[in-house]
């Protein structure tokens, strides 16, 4: 298994475009992969390599290097403040560093400078089976868990999109997304290393910057919910990608309102796509299927999922009925680095990965995710509710701009449901009398809450646990 062909064949792109350019710098597949094997060759045999993650070409050759020499790459956020960084350097055991080095490093930690204008030999391929990244979780409970991801698993999660979506070597895929999250790095950099596309990246995800790529021949635009949010805000920008063909969003579920307005403007809305560190991208909706504003599609090739009940048993594919969502197949993690106990606890006793995730699936297999589990499913007055169905509905009324829903202790129903709204409302039991009229008359809000903002990390997502 060859993870990124090299051959004379390979050395260039389509039409002799670059393969990467980052903020404006631009370098060549042939470039790219010389420099990167002169990283491999300093890094051969080292523990694992911790990566200043910054959207720049030394962080791709970095990278790369690392993926070259079968050493495994430990993204660091740079933004990651003293504690963050200190834990996961620790806890990977993290033997060199590439990239800016900050004050408070350890003396220890050597660091490597990245030439991106020096040229290696590439080495032997390393193991499939060997680690080629340890992704660290957002760390929700506790401390961040280090996820093991195998080279075989970023093979079957390339191969597998690539097949969904149709993507070639003739691709020019656009984003702005960081590159120490999966979306970003895996999706974002190495899917197109390993096809043999070119990518665009743009620094920050600015939306007159996607509209300047378009227009530049960009085929694939990748973003977040708000990413999304902000280019439908600037409907020449908006229009502009109208050329492209195939337009993505992920990391958290895509607000309705925004499928329709980018949609009506660029002639088409994004497709939806699932997953986490611990499984890669493992649900698509596929290039050739409609695309239904809430639904993320069907599993990839490799990759099995289902929905179970409470009880263990599937739930009913009807496309409302909600249960916890578990994947099983080829892209999945080893393990969490030095947490035997933790990986055990992740799978059932039959191997399938409990994601924490809830969600429904109709009866063409198209799945539609309600939330986390801990903080989307809401149980009230004996029902089994989620949240994400209730925030679709909430964004449709006017007025209301973002929205988060919550259950709350409540002594009678259980967890009573709560909605956070931003936005302009003059009448908030007409909004709860909405929702009733929309859905279940046991799913609307018992309680609207005005706010000014919704607290998020920083891929976009909303932290309901800081929400009171």
């Amino acid at each position: 298994m060859v993870l990124f062909p090299t051959t004379t064949e390979s050395a260039g792109t389509p039409g002799g475009r670059p393969a990467l350019t980052i903020d404006g710098e631009t370098i060549s597949r042939s470039e790219l992969f010389g420099a990167a094997a002169a990283v491999a060759e300093q890094v051969a045999g080292s523990g694992p390599v911790a990566v200043n993650a910054t959207p720049s070409i030394r962080t791709a050759i970095a990278f790369l290097g690392c993926l070259q020499a079968g050493v495994p790459a430990v993204p660091v956020p740079p933004d990651a403040g003293p504690r963050e960084r200190s834990h996961i350097l620790s806890d990977s055991g993290a033997t060199l560093w590439i990239g800016n080095r900050p004050d408070d490093l350890p003396d220890e930690l050597a660091t490597l400078t990245v030439d991106s204008a020096a040229t290696g030999t590439p080495p032997a391929e390393p193991d499939p089976d060997s680690a080629a990244l340890i992704m660290y979780t957002s760390g929700t409970t506790g401390a961040p868990k280090g996820a093991l991801v195998s080279r075989r698993a970023l093979q079957a999660q390339v191969d597998g999109l690539a097949a969904a979506w149709d993507w070639t070597p003739e691709d020019v895929l656009v984003h702005g997304l960081p590159l120490f999250h999966v979306h970003g790095l895996v999706l974002g950099m190495l899917a197109p290393l390993r096809i043999g596309a070119s990518l665009v990246h743009t620094g920050r995800p600015r939306p007159a910057s996607y509209a300047a790529a378009a227009e530049a021949g960009g085929t694939m635009f990748f973003g977040v919910p708000t990413v999304w949010s902000r280019i439908a805000a600037e409907p020449d920008s908006c229009r502009a990608l109208s050329s492209a063909r195939l337009l993505v969003s992920g990391s958290a579920g895509l607000p309705p309102t925004v499928f329709r307005d980018v949609q009506a403007l660029a002639g088409q809305g994004p497709v939806e796509r699932y997953g986490m560190t611990e499984t890669l991208i493992t649900i698509a909706a596929r290039l050739d299927h409609d695309r239904v504003p809430g639904w993320v599609g069907e599993p990839i090739a490799g990759v099995e999922a289902r929905i179970l009940d409470e009880q263990g048993y599937p739930v009913i594919s009807d496309g409302d009925t909600i249960g916890d969502l578990q994947i099983r197949g080829a892209t999945l993690f080893d393990g969490y680095l030095n947490r035997a106990e933790a990986t055990e606890e992740s799978f059932s006793d039959d191997g399938w990965f409990r994601t924490g995730d809830v969600a429904a699936k109709n009866d063409q297999g198209q799945h539609r995710i309600v939330g986390r589990a801990k903080q989307d499913l809401i149980k009230s007055g004996g029902y089994r509710i989620g949240a994400g169905e209730i925030e679709a509905v909430l964004l449709d009324y006017p007025g209301i701009e973002e929205v988060a829903v919550v259950g709350v202790p409540d002594a009678d129903l259980g967890q009573r449901i709560v909605a956070y709204v931003v936005g302009e409302l003059s009448d908030e039991t007409a909004v709860i009398d909405w929702v009733a009229g929309q859905l279940s008359v046991h799913k609307r809000p018992r309680e609207i809450r005005r706010v000014d903002e919704l607290p998020r990390n920083a891929m976009g997502k909303i932290q309901k646990s800081l929400l009171s």
